[in-house]
């Protein structure tokens, strides 16, 4: 339609998409709220503006030509996508929207079950997640915020951490009545060990480097089950299929509820960690502040709460 634009204005385009809507200049006027010469005379103006006529005046009315149908379509088409972009605008501009990006595991289990008291607060905020389990780049995606499981320097160069690394291996209750004891990393070491699979780049702990820090043994994986997805991971601990590593702020839930028991004779900790991150700090919105200071709310409250579980 540029060509038509730079010859008609939209006022005429709609009175011609009126008009041929209802093959009528006074069906048109009585819709547009003007008279029935007024739209004659502007669809004749729009006529001699493209040089083709658009429709034949035929007995009580009239009826497109060949032109004026191709441009009725045009035209159409033309007002469909202007209305749905407007639509658009205005539901983004009544519900703001604020996209996170984290890893399944964090979303799965610390931020989703958190996620109805934010909407409970801010109704009106859209909440979008991206999520992956490999190595996340928030430069690349288009997110505001990305809540991440960062190394050492990260955190250490001003990102807010949510909690830090606290590892410990866990199973079924099951399991561990069938193979326990399990006090010694040895022990531990001999039973089957499900592994999440490690990418490129990765800075979370994984089975040789925890044996490393925990007893200094040259452990080789042999799992007998690996997964790329934590989830999956946590839901065969809890099938009794193996030990899984346990992340502190991730697993409690599933701690007090039973579902998995954990050896905190063997637990590791780390300053790596989760922590939160601005992926667009030139760029400021209700959304992003409102669910910004609700994820350290909530990472603050999980902390008060796990202090008093350990006072206890």
């Amino acid at each position: 339609m540029s060509w038509i634009a730079r010859a008609a204005s939209p006022n005429s385009l709609r009175v011609f998409e009126a008009a041929a809507r209802h093959l009528s200049f006074t069906a048109a006027a009585r819709e547009l709220r003007s008279t029935q010469s007024a739209v004659s005379q502007q669809v004749r103006s729009l006529e001699e503006q493209l040089g083709l006529p658009l429709f034949e005046r035929i007995y009580r009315g009239v009826r497109l030509t060949e032109a004026g149908q191709a441009l009725f379509v045009g035209v159409q088409e033309g007002f469909a996508t202007i209305d749905r972009t407007i639509d658009r605008l205005q539901h983004r501009h009544r519900h703001p929207h604020v996209n996170i990006l984290t890893d399944f595991s964090f979303a799965a289990y610390w931020l989703m079950p958190r996620l109805p008291s934010f909407r409970e607060r801010h109704p009106h905020i859209d909440v979008r997640i991206v999520t992956n389990q490999g190595v996340l780049d928030w430069r690349t995606q288009e997110v505001d915020i990305a809540i991440l499981f960062c190394d050492e320097r990260t955190l250490a160069g001003g990102v807010p951490p949510l909690f830090r690394e606290e590892v410990l291996p866990v199973c079924s209750p099951g399991f561990l009545r069938q193979h326990g004891p399990i006090a010694s990393p040895q022990r531990l070491a001999e039973l089957p060990l499900l592994t999440l699979l490690a990418e490129q780049g990765q800075s979370w702990l994984d089975w040789p480097r925890y044996f490393a820090q925990q007893a200094g043994i040259d452990y080789l994986e042999s799992s007998e089950l690996t997964f790329n997805n934590y989830t999956l991971l946590i839901q065969a601990a809890i099938a009794g299929q193996g030990i899984g590593m346990g992340w502190r702020g991730l697993i409690d839930d599933l701690l007090d509820g039973g579902m998995l028991v954990s050896l905190p004779e063997l637990q590791i900790r780390s300053s790596r960690g989760y922590g939160l991150i601005d992926a667009q700090p030139d760029a400021s919105s209700e959304a992003k502040r409102a669910l910004w200071a609700w994820v350290l709310d909530c990472a603050a409250e999980a902390g008060r709460e796990k202090a008093g579980r350990t006072q206890a």
